[in-house]
C-alpha cells in the first residue's frame, strides 16, 4: 500500500520544463540557475534539472546544498540567499558562489576562504525596488571595490530580485538599470562580469516577450520550472506542464453533517474568525491532512470537491453528492506555497516517478 499523505514527482515532466526553458533562453543569450529551494535538496529533482541542462543548481538553505554535496551531486552550488555570519565556514566548504549585500559578510567569507585554501564566488545583489535583499545602487560602487580587495574572494557579478516581496513586476526600465550598473562596474574597474541574473520566473513574461535582455545573461528559475507557470499572474507557461506534482491524501471520516455549526462561535485553532456559510446538509470528508503538512489555500481540489476548512492535521472537504469513503484517497494539485510546506513535512512522503532519470 503506498504512503499517505504523500507526494508524486514526475521527474520527467520537470527534465521537460527545464529542458524546454534552457533552451528557450539560450536563444536569448540567457543561462538558468535551477532553484532547488522548494525540493529540499532532493538529488533526483537535481540530477534531472542538470541533465536538462541547468548551468548551476542554486538554494537559499545551506544544509540543502550540503546535502547535494553528500549525493554527489555534480554542479555549480550558488547559496541565492545572503549567508548568515554563523554559516559562513559552512558556505564556504560547500558552495561555489553565493549572493550577497553585506561586506562584512564578505570579509568573513574572505577570511575563511583563506584558511580553507579556497576560493569563493560573489554575485552582488542589487535593489530595485521590490525593497527585499540588495544594495542600493549609489552604493555599488563602493562595494564592489571593497569586495575586490579581499582575497580568495572573486566577483562573478552582479543580480536582483523582484516580485517577491512586494509583486515589483521585471520589466525595460529595471532591467535596463541592472545593466546599466553591470556596464559601470566594467568600466570603472576594468573587468568583465561572468553573471549578470535578472532575476527569477517573473522574468519569464518580460525576457520571452522579446524584450532586450542587454547585459543578462542569467535567470534564477524555480517555480517555472517545477509548477510550468509564470509568477505575476500565476498563467501557465505554453508547452510546459503544471501537473509535475501531486498531494494525495487519504480519507478518514466521511458522513452527512449540518454545514451550520453550532453553539457559541469563538476563534478557530489558528485564532481566526469563523465564516461559514449554511448550505444545509452535506456530503462532508476530513482528510489525514492539515497544515502541519501543506497550504490548504494552496490546493486545487478535483471537481466536484470543495475544501471547506482546516486545522493542524484535518482537511475537511464537501463532495456534491457522491461520498467519499473512508480509505479512499484524493489527489490535488499546488502552488508553490504548498509545495513548499508540503516537501519539508516530515509527515509527507515523497514518491519519486520516471524511474528512468531517477541516477
Amino acid at each position: 500500500m503506498m504512503p499517505a499523505p504523500r507526494l508524486e514527482i514526475d521527474l520527467e515532466k520537470i527534465h521537460h520544463n527545464a529542458d524546454t526553458l534552457v533552451k528557450r533562453l539560450a536563444r536569448r543569450g540567457i543561462s538558468v540557475t535551477g532553484v532547488c529551494k522548494a525540493t529540499l535538496g532532493s538529488t533526483e529533482i537535481a540530477n534531472a534539472l542538470l541533465q536538462a541542462g541547468v548551468s548551476f543548481l542554486g538554494d537559499s538553505r545551506i544544509e540543502n546544498i550540503e546535502a547535494m554535496r553528500l549525493a554527489h551531486v555534480p554542479a555549480k552550488m550558488v547559496l541565492i540567499r545572503s549567508p548568515m555570519l554563523s554559516q559562513v565556514k559552512r558556505v564556504i566548504m560547500s558552495a561555489d558562489v553565493s549572493c550577497n549585500t553585506e561586506v562584512e559578510v564578505i570579509r568573513q567569507l574572505s577570511q575563511v576562504a583563506q584558511k580553507a585554501h579556497r576560493t569563493h564566488g560573489v554575485v552582488l545583489m542589487v535593489e530595485l525596488g521590490d525593497r527585499r535583499e540588495g544594495i542600493m545602487p549609489e552604493d555599488l560602487i563602493k562595494t564592489v571595490r571593497q569586495t575586490l580587495c579581499l582575497p580568495n574572494i572573486v566577483l562573478k557579478g552582479i543580480g536582483t530580485n523582484l516580485a517577491c516581496r512586494c509583486g515589483i513586476a521585471p520589466d525595460a526600465r529595471n532591467m535596463a538599470e541592472l545593466s546599466a550598473l553591470a556596464e559601470l562596474i566594467e568600466a570603472t574597474f576594468d573587468l568583465k562580469l561572468e553573471v549578470v541574473s535578472g532575476g527569477n520566473s517573473a522574468n519569464l513574461e518580460w525576457d520571452l516577450s522579446g524584450a532586450k535582455t542587454g547585459r543578462i545573461n542569467n535567470l534564477r528559475l524555480g517555480e517555472a520550472i517545477l509548477l510550468g507557470c509564470e509568477t505575476l499572474h500565476r498563467q501557465p507557461l505554453d508547452g510546459l506542464f503544471t501537473d509535475a506534482f501531486t498531494l494525495v491524501a487519504e480519507v478518514i471520516e466521511s458522513k452527512v453533517k449540518p454545514s451550520q455549526p453550532s453553539g457559541t462561535i469563538a476563534q478557530t485553532a489558528f485564532g481566526e474568525a469563523s465564516a461559514v456559510i449554511d448550505r444545509g446538509l452535506i456530503m462532508q470528508s476530513i482528510l489525514a491532512l492539515g497544515r502541519q503538512d501543506t497550504d490548504p489555500n494552496g490546493l486545487l481540489p478535483p471537481a466536484g470537491i470543495e475544501i471547506m476548512g482546516a486545522s493542524s492535521d484535518h482537511l475537511i472537504l464537501v463532495s456534491d453528492s457522491r461520498a467519499l469513503s473512508v480509505g479512499s484517497e484524493v489527489s490535488f494539485q499546488l502552488n508553490y506555497s504548498a509545495l513548499v510546506l508540503a516537501m519539508t513535512s516530515p509527515f509527507v512522503a515523497r514518491v519519486i516517478k520516471s524511474p528512468a532519470l531517477h541516477r
